[in-house]
């Protein structure tokens, strides 16, 4: 054996030992814990990360809610059972996609239960905790929205505080998607200034989940479209100059991936406080899964083009970069 092909052979191996390296340099992250879970709302309370995602079982076990908490992304503590149907007396199945936020010191949580349809009692409802991880009691006995109104089924909801610190809620499955103004409690629904208490601002192709955050001073909105249970499942947004719209689709941002998972959607932001840094929250299909319920969560960059505009999503199994030490 020759010195020279002894020397090529080494270089060889070093090279394949370095792409190793490389391609393990960083953990993977995705999903961010283990176990069946949908339709994450994500969230910042008192400089910590949570997660609060339904937990993805058949309609009649999806009865309970756990959350999850992370001082860095990355790392995340469970918080077992911290909202379930013993304490919602009218839920008796399907409470899923729970919206969460904090006001005078009090921790709110906004949840739909039974899977309401006309005649039929379920809905949106809230609760609430002294802390972020409860326990969690229900605010009123009964739900704040059992109606189908606009043709909106009362579901997916996600509470919205506006710069002048008025909260609205945003809800709405079937295809229509309605908004609210919540009282200072949250204990009920108020009209606004024109009279009316639901004002409809369905964007197109929207199905269900929607979410706002505002950035530079627009209103983002994104909700999800496509058949929950199947691979299209994907994520769209409109900007807007107000929470009331008019929304205008923009285009898609997250879709699934032959190569990581499908039926991607439902989803929510997290900024990274201080920073102009926004990262996706949302549910996936791992590749091979066909089940409802085989849903789980993860957390993937976000990113924005020159003129505000959102960039397509890449999903991956990395998630938020961690370097192994």
């Amino acid at each position: 054996m020759s010195n020279n092909w002894m020397m090529i052979k080494y270089k060889s191996l070093a090279a394949a030992g370095a792409l190793f390296l490389c391609s393990s340099a960083f953990a993977q992250q995705n999903p961010v814990f283990p176990g069946w879970y949908a339709d994450p709302e994500g969230i910042v309370y008192n400089n910590e990360y949570w997660i609060f995602p339904t937990y993805s079982a058949p309609y009649e076990e999806q009865i309970l809610f756990d959350a999850f908490s992370s001082k860095d992304l990355v790392n995340w503590t469970k918080h077992p059972r911290i909202l379930d149907n013993n304490e919602v007396k009218w839920a008796d199945k399907a409470m899923w996609a729970p919206s969460v936020i904090e006001k005078d010191g009090k921790y709110y949580f906004f949840f739909g239960a039974n899977d309401v349809h006309e005649g039929e009692v379920g809905g949106i409802g809230v609760a609430v905790a002294d802390k972020p991880e409860g326990p969690y009691k229900d605010l009123i006995g009964k739900p704040l929205i059992n109606d189908i109104v606009n043709g909106a089924q009362p579901i997916d909801q996600f509470v919205f505080k506006d710069k002048d610190g008025q909260h609205y809620m945003f809800y709405g499955g079937w295809k229509h998607c309605n908004v609210v103004k919540l009282s200072d409690d949250f204990k009920s629904i108020v009209p606004f200034p024109d009279g009316t208490t639901y004002k409809e601002v369905t964007p197109e192709n929207y199905v269900e989940g929607p979410f706002m955050f505002i950035r530079e001073g627009k209103y983002y909105f994104m909700w999800s479209e496509g058949g929950w249970t199947g691979p299209d499942y994907k994520v769209a947004y409109a900007i807007a100059d107000s929470p009331f719209g008019p929304f205008e689709r923009v285009g898609t941002i997250l879709e699934q991936d032959p190569k990581i998972g499908v039926g991607a959607g439902h989803n929510s932001v997290i900024k990274v406080p201080g920073e102009d840094t926004y990262y996706i929250v949302y549910h996936r299909r791992p590749l091979g899964k066909t089940g409802a319920e085989e849903r789980e969560t993860c957390i993937d960059k976000m990113t924005f083009d020159e003129n505000g505009h959102i960039n397509p999503v890449k999903m991956t199994f990395t998630g938020v970069e961690h370097k192994l030490d």
